[in-house]
């Protein structure tokens, strides 16, 4: 019976991890739940689960986190907000589910200088396909990691045609049902940048070898090259319940947790180069991944505040990106990365951020 803390316990990865546990209440107690701001939410969830303890915010996501003995916490929380909690998790050494990929690629070095071999499982669908694709092979085997991408709703588009796109649009993903900011950033591909920075921090592959690649099925999640020429590729129908089991009971596989792919039906799948000039963010990604530092952080503070006055119908889509570059090109990064230059460098990202968009 493995003790499960679960943070953003209302969101779509906190409910589907509960849907997991509900299912296979023989193998997970869960222990703690927290969520953002919905109480009568978390409530609901404490008194079906039989849990006692319950929080609300970042700050007292924290306390759970070293207040209560768990096997591993489940890190689901949207945005910069989940590196305190991460940090917990690691120096309370539970065995931390990622799915806020934010805490990772903003604390970098601070995060996996705490992490204990095998203590973070990736729960992002590409990166849990990376971790089961390399069990095939040992590490200096590798030749490259291949992470997919769906494209969003805007694949096939030239730059010239995503300069009049609606948040309304950019928010109708073809595949997956996720938040404001994380619809966003797929179809920005900014959420790909991302991902490609994780892989590099979770697996120390380095930059020049990790591409990405437009899978618009999503159900080939994200391939490893090795060596000999062989590709290993994770394939599964788009459904998060399966990276999160594997996160909750790593490295072992729960029955029926997702449904398989049917052989018997003829299905074709497509691979496609990704379109730089107008998803720039991928490039944009690589370049601030490799500067390391405070500058993840630069990157996805300046994206946070794009993606909300593009909601908010006070920037164009493409100048989501845009602003991200401009405000990364203008940071000087701190001779040292610690908790507190992280923080200066997000709330100086935010105001930069801010005076570039009521600039455009």
């Amino acid at each position: 019976m493995r003790r499960v803390v679960i943070l953003g316990s209302t969101g779509s990865i906190g409910t589907q991890a509960l849907d997991v546990i509900r299912a296979n209440p023989h193998r997970f107690e869960v222990v703690g739940l927290a969520a953002g701001t919905d109480r009568a939410g978390v409530e609901a969830q404490a008194a079906e689960f039989g849990v006692d303890e319950v929080a609300l915010g970042a700050a007292e996501a924290v306390r759970l986190v070293r207040d209560i003995p768990a096997d591993v916490v489940l890190n689901g929380i949207t945005g910069s907000v989940g590196l305190g909690p991460t940090l917990a998790a690691l120096e309370e050494g539970r065995t931390l589910a990622l799915a806020n990929k934010e805490s990772l690629i903003v604390g970098g070095d601070l995060v996996t200088r705490l992490a204990a071999p095998g203590q973070i499982v990736p729960v992002d669908s590409e990166h849990s396909a990376i971790a089961q694709a390399l069990r095939s092979g040992e590490p200096e085997e590798v030749r490259r990691l291949v992470l997919t991408a769906s494209g969003g709703p805007f694949r096939g588009r030239s730059r010239a045609e995503l300069g009049d796109v609606t948040p309304a649009q950019a928010l109708a993903h073809p595949t997956w049902d996720m938040g404001r900011v994380v619809t966003t950033n797929s179809a920005t591909l900014v959420n790909k940048g991302l991902e490609v920075i994780e892989a590099h921090l979770l697996f120390d592959v380095p930059y020049e070898r990790i591409d990405v690649v437009v899978h618009p099925q999503s159900i080939v999640h994200s391939m490893v090259e090795f060596l000999d020429g062989s590709t290993i590729a994770q394939a599964s129908p788009p459904d998060m319940r399966l990276p999160i089991s594997l996160g909750l009971d790593w490295p072992h596989r729960i029955a029926g947790v997702g449904v398989p792919l049917d052989w018997t039906a003829a299905t074709q799948w497509t691979f496609e180069p990704l379109d730089e000039e107008a998803f720039g963010s991928v490039a944009l990604a690589k370049r601030v991944g490799g500067a390391g530092g405070t500058y993840p952080a630069v990157f996805n503070a300046a994206n946070e505040q794009a993606v909300d006055a593009f909601h908010e119908g006070r920037l164009s889509f493409l100048g989501i990106v845009e602003v991200i570059e401009r405000v990364v090109d203008r940071h000087d990064a701190p001779a040292e990365l610690t908790r507190e230059s992280l923080a200066d460098a997000e709330a100086w990202a935010r105001r930069t951020a801010d005076t570039v968009i009521a600039a455009l």
